[in-house]
């Protein structure tokens, strides 16, 4: 499977994807996976995607393909 998606009209990495998620630059990503996650605002299909924004943290997020919803792992 391809490791860019479609999300709110564009085409993204999964680079990109995770800086959509964490609102800055990121160091390094996995490939996009699919969920069976709904979005809690508009219903939409959910991406989630790991990154590293610094050395010394992973965080995994949720992005909505159809809306600005995001969410991330972090207490």
């Amino acid at each position: 499977m391809a490791d860019n998606r479609v999300v709110q009209g564009r085409m993204v990495t999964p680079e990109s994807l995770a800086e959509l998620v964490e609102g800055e630059d990121v160091m390094d990503a996995e490939a996009i996976e699919e969920t069976d996650r709904e979005c809690p605002d508009c219903g939409g299909d959910v991406l989630e995607v790991g990154y590293m924004p610094s050395v010394t943290e992973f965080v995994t997020g949720w992005k909505c393909q159809d809306c600005d919803w995001s969410e991330t792992d972090r207490e």
